[in-house]
């Protein structure tokens, strides 16, 4: 068993949600119950930006222009925040967006929950929206894969998705019925993982779809969001388990008890500090650090 320590750090604001690091070593996350998104260098003192107070603001990603570029789930909008600051938004159709990645042609791309297509967006704010084969899929989360492409959770549809730079979409059924995929990134074997909320699993996906899953000891932990590590492993959280876990490139899982009952972990990342930082919705950041196995 890997010995982690875990620390939380109470924030201001209202419901921490998704976290990243940002390119000036800080933590930036959104608060999606009180419309701000919050930063953390760790060590310091978090601090807000304010936005529409009724706006949703959901994932949080750096963007390939130095700034970090989220979405605004209630609002319809994709948001961008200075280092500084600075916020600026750029208004969609009612769509529901909510997954947001930097791809490889130094544009955004979205999910967009409530019609079903996959939408991209320059840095300067030109947006295009791919429509989507499947009605009903519910895209949530979205990642650059190892192949020039963007891979997402296909949430209502029980698949994963790849899309390529032109818009072509192939989709890979999963293996477990009515797993409900939500968060996905792109692993250090250069696969792509998944967790399954409604299933309680992880899963592996190759670039050419080949598909294994690996069921978490709680099956009713609900996993949430998933990212890798520095240690070779992926880190996911268990929303209703109260958990962070890691599973490993041959599938071997260790699961952690967050330190206060009923926090509900939701996003996680890899923090400028090379712990692995969780948003606590109840108002919090959790610091999982690594020590010896």
């Amino acid at each position: 068993m890997t010995q982690v320590s875990i620390d939380e750090f109470p924030v201001p604001g209202g419901g921490p949600y998704a976290i990243t690091a940002g390119p000036d070593d800080a933590l930036w996350y959104t608060l999606v119950h009180s419309g701000q998104i919050g930063r953390l260098v760790p060590g310091g003192t978090p601090s807000n930006h304010r936005l529409d107070p009724a706006s949703g603001p959901t994932i949080i990603t750096p963007g390939p222009d130095g700034a970090l570029w989220f979405t605004e789930y209630r609002a319809h909008r994709i948001g961008r925040i200075t280092t500084d600051g600075a916020v600026t938004g750029f208004r969609l159709p009612e769509c529901g967006p909510f997954g947001i990645a930097a791809g490889p042609d130094g544009a955004l791309w979205f999910t967009a929950t409530a019609t079903g297509h996959i939408g991209r967006i320059t840095t300067d704010g030109r947006i295009t929206e791919f429509p989507f084969p499947q009605a009903g899929a519910f895209p949530s989360a979205i990642t650059a894969g190892p192949d020039d492409a963007m891979w997402f959770t296909m949430n209502q549809a029980n698949a994963i998705g790849r899309i390529d730079m032109d818009g072509q979409v192939a989709v890979h059924p999963l293996p477990t019925p009515d797993s409900a995929p939500v968060g996905i990134a792109t692993g250090q074997d250069g696969a792509l993982w998944y967790v399954a909320i409604a299933a309680g699993l992880v899963g592996r996906v190759t670039p050419d779809g080949a598909i294994t899953e690996f069921p978490l000891p709680d099956r009713a932990a609900r996993p949430h969001a998933i990212t890798p590590g520095t240690d070779g492993a992926l880190w996911f959280t268990e929303w209703a388990g109260n958990r962070v876990g890691s599973v490993t490139a041959d599938g071997t899982i260790e699961v952690h008890d967050l330190p206060t009952a009923g926090s509900e972990p939701h996003g996680i990342a890899l923090g400028p500090d090379g712990a692995v930082w969780t948003a606590l919705e109840t108002g919090a950041l959790a610091r999982v650090s690594l020590g010896a196995h």
